[in-house]
């Protein structure tokens, strides 16, 4: 299904209610006022169900949109549509300002955060002279076009609408890009997105501009539609609300934001329109009421209203045909057959007093498979940390192409030609195979955030597609390339990691654990398949505890105990080694 077909359906049923007769006006600013809290409920959705932020101050956002437009119109007389700009230009400028200072937080202290400058910019609007102080502004214009004024909630409503579905549409082709799998990928943490070349600071800061961009356009349409402003809608909790909405219609979901608004607001009219006639008018039971059929309908539906009316009506989507001869071309291999390529040295990680790695020193070379054991603890996913810019060196140097990486960031290292897989397995659940693997060609592409919302960039995301496509096709997952990641066993999840490393094109491929949770044929088809890369120019280290698998697949073995490096030689020599045997073969002698 087209993707523009249900914005299609949607915006003619829309433009259709107001013109049914007998519709009552009061209907109309319902609808109004559900499309104002749906713009910035979809900002929300992007920015937490999404990106994994979670923001109590939208409100602000929607107060800067609001009184730019509200101060210029009544005071230098600017045409309102000029206003438009400048509002989500100041809303999109607070954004950057705030966010550089909020986006690097974690935790707990990112809601705190969000929900201090939220209240700390309510009491401001209501401070400043210039602004009317508690007062606001009135007299603010209506919009209009033409000789057209539009006074009335019903003039103005098709105009908040086309913005909802403009926004809507501009919002879901930003998720289907390069740019978009980026800032999804945020979810589950920044490590794995950064090793594929993500710079997460610079897309938090996108999600928060554009969540901001969209509440600043909401504010803009509703200083134009109630014709005056003032400091009570924009306050903390008018942004605890939106969060709320974005998380009753399904936190994740652009429609949900929507739906969610529709919700919230018809439940809470609803409430104060007949709860008081039930009890005689006493105290405000509404708000009990209502948090009460909230959390009772987040019990029945945890993840959000929409996906669960989505599984009940389920529609499938068809994946467009993806020509795998439009993938970029591949890296060119600047090595000869038997150069150096990984020179690890001396290299030291030290957690205070902990020693994790203790001046270990080996090298992997052009063409080779090199193994990395050791028990438990051993240090061996700590050196891959080192050597994948995870963790800095407290000491050595690690060389990639005979020029240092130790302590460079993680998206340089892969851009210089080394991709990972992980110990515990780091995908997106909610992606599909196909989604996530792309994921692994995100510096094969150039595409910015702008030209993937006007979907400029389809020739570039046809090439980065079929790369991904030709990479799952290679480790045998054809059948699985539009499941969910999270639908899959541990072993599929961990060949989709091999896969997604296989997108970035390396020079050198890092396996943590690649073997574990695979069935021995599985195994089988993994070493034919490391074997088949090595031939063809890549080298290989892996970590890996399944001794068969190592000694028949590796050329040369490194062996790590307690951080210290305590062989290392082929597997010939590996297995007779009595200090291996000692600390981790055992009985394998």
């Amino acid at each position: 299904m087209p993707r523009w077909l249900p914005i299609l359906v949607f915006g003619v049923v829309m433009a259709a209610l107001p013109l049914i007769p007998g519709m009552p006006p009061f209907w109309i600013v319902l609808l109004d006022n559900i499309g104002l809290a749906a713009l910035v409920a979809m900002g929300l959705v992007l920015l937490t169900g999404v990106g994994g932020l979670t923001s109590f101050g939208q409100a602000a956002f929607c107060g800067f949109g609001a009184y730019t437009t509200a101060y210029l119109t009544t005071v230098y007389g600017v045409s309102p549509w000029l206003t438009l700009p400048l509002s989500l230009l100041v809303a999109g400028g607070a954004a950057v300002i705030l966010g550089l200072m909020t986006v690097r937080l974690s935790g707990h202290y990112l809601p705190l955060g969000t929900i201090a400058w939220g209240i700390s910019l309510y009491y401001l609007f209501s401070k400043l002279d210039f602004l009317g102080r508690n007062d606001g502004i009135s007299r603010v214009p209506p919009l209009s076009i033409g000789s057209l004024d539009m006074w009335s909630p019903q003039s103005i409503y098709f105009v908040i609408w086309a913005m909802v579905l403009i926004s809507a549409l501009l919002t879901m082709n930003l998720l289907d890009s390069r740019t978009g799998r980026a800032i999804r990928a945020l979810r589950r943490g920044h490590i794995a997105a950064e090793a594929f070349g993500v710079r997460t600071a610079r897309a938090k800061l996108l999600v928060f501009i554009y969540a901001a961009v969209l509440a600043g356009l909401s504010g803009w349409l509703y200083a134009h539609f109630q014709r005056s402003v003032n400091p009570t809608p924009f306050g903390p909790q008018a942004g605890i609300e939106y969060l709320f909405i974005a998380v009753v219609g399904g936190a994740g979901y652009v429609w949900g934001g929507v739906l969610g608004a529709a919700i919230v607001i018809i439940l809470k009219e609803v409430l104060q329109s007949y709860l008081p006639l039930l009890f005689g008018g006493q105290g405000q039971l509404e708000i009990i009421v209502f948090g009460i059929l909230l959390v009772i309908l987040l019990q029945l539906a945890p993840g959000g209203v929409w996906p669960w009316l989505s599984s009940l009506v389920p529609i499938k989507t068809r994946r467009a045909r993806i020509d795998q001869s439009a993938a970029p071309p591949p890296r060119e291999r600047k090595l000869a057959e038997t150069g150096t390529l990984l020179k690890v040295e001396r290299a030291r990680k030290q957690f205070g007093g902990v020693v994790a790695v203790n001046d270990v020193s080996f090298d992997v070379h052009a063409r080779e498979i090199v193994a990395l054991i050791g028990p438990n603890g051993a240090g061996k996913s700590t050196t891959f940390n080192l050597i994948t810019g995870i963790l800095t060196t407290t000491g050595g140097r690690i060389e990639l192409h005979g020029k240092p990486i130790d302590n460079a960031p993680p998206q340089d290292v892969v851009q210089l030609g080394i991709a990972r897989t992980f110990q515990h397995v780091k995908l997106v659940p909610d992606m599909t195979v196909l989604e996530n693997v792309a994921i692994g060609a995100h510096l094969r592409g150039s595409a910015g955030a702008i030209s993937s919302m006007l979907r400029f960039d389809r020739a570039e995301e046809a090439k980065l597609l079929a790369e991904a496509t030709r990479q799952i096709e290679r480790v045998g997952l054809s059948a699985e390339i539009d499941q969910l990641a999270g639908s899959l066993s541990l072993g599929q999840q961990r060949i989709v990691e091999i896969a997604r490393a296989l997108c970035a094109d390396p020079v050198l491929l890092l396996l943590d654990e690649p073997a574990a949770g695979l069935r021995h044929m599985e195994k089988q088809r993994l070493a034919a398949l490391l074997r088949q890369l090595r031939d063809g120019g890549m080298s290989v280290l892996l970590v890996e505890h399944d001794m068969g698998f190592v000694m028949d697949l590796a050329d040369r073995i490194v062996v790590l105990d307690f951080g210290t490096r305590i062989a290392e030689g082929t597997p010939a020599t590996i297995k007779t080694n009595p200090e291996v045997i000692k600390a981790y073969l055992g009985a394998l002698s």
